[in-house]
């Protein structure tokens, strides 16, 4: 069994997401928090897999939490469980080694998704050997095939990556060109380009054209909603 902490500033919430845990074939809750005091507690006299975490916490953030684990030698792997949806919060996330990024409000299928991601993900690591590339492959499509777009990405694209683009369009208000979706993301244009196109052929995103003064139109992309 994987030991979850659930970590989340509303007493409800973290119940209910305790809940979505202990539906998931595999995964136990071991302990709840709505405070980064009570999380850090908790995890200095309790076993702890993984961590659900809420990056809006009353004493301190969620990723602020993660790096002082972090220094403190905590190496428990986390989730963040989060309302925050603005790129500078996923960068961070992502550079904090934060394995995936789940935005409020989701179903018990989004969630499971993001933990049958990680279960895979210890199954590929569960070796002592050297990793070859296809032992590779697997280890990162594990977090790849957790993500909500397309269940596998080709070689060469990034399952971080995806999901950052993914959460720029999510968050926005309306359709973006591939240039707005780089300047939010800090991608370059080729690279923003290339992921959208990939959510486009998973059926992700809605392309439209709007015509400007030249004639050429411009290709404006709109998440799906699930």
């Amino acid at each position: 069994m994987i030991d979850v902490l659930v970590v989340d500033d509303d007493v409800r919430v973290a119940d209910i997401n305790a809940a979505y845990v202990t539906r998931t074939p595999g995964f136990t809750v071991v302990g709840r928090a709505n405070t980064a005091a009570e999380a850090l507690a908790c995890l200095e006299r309790t076993h702890v897999d993984l961590v659900l975490l809420d990056h809006y916490l009353p004493d301190e953030t969620g990723l602020a939490l993660v790096a002082r684990l972090r220094q403190l030698g905590h190496h428990t792997d986390v989730i963040m469980v989060t309302a925050a949806r603005d790129i500078a919060t996923v960068q961070a996330a992502m550079r904090h080694g934060a394995l995936q990024y789940l935005v409020k409000p989701f179903t018990f299928a989004g969630l499971r998704a993001k933990l049958d991601g990680y279960a895979a993900l210890r199954r590929a690591l569960a070796t002592d050997e050297e990793a070859g590339q296809d032992q590779v492959d697997r280890i990162f499509g594990a977090l790849g095939g957790a993500s909500a777009g397309p269940p596998a990405l080709p070689k060469g694209h990034s399952p971080l990556t995806a999901d950052l683009v993914r959460q720029v369009l999510r968050g926005a208000d309306g359709p973006l060109s591939a240039q707005e979706v780089a300047d939010r993301s800090q991608l370059s244009r080729q690279t923003a380009q290339r992921y959208l196109k990939l959510l486009e052929r998973a059926g992700r995103v809605r392309l439209s054209l709007r015509y400007g003064e030249t004639g050429r139109p411009e290709h404006r992309y709109l998440w799906r909603a699930p």
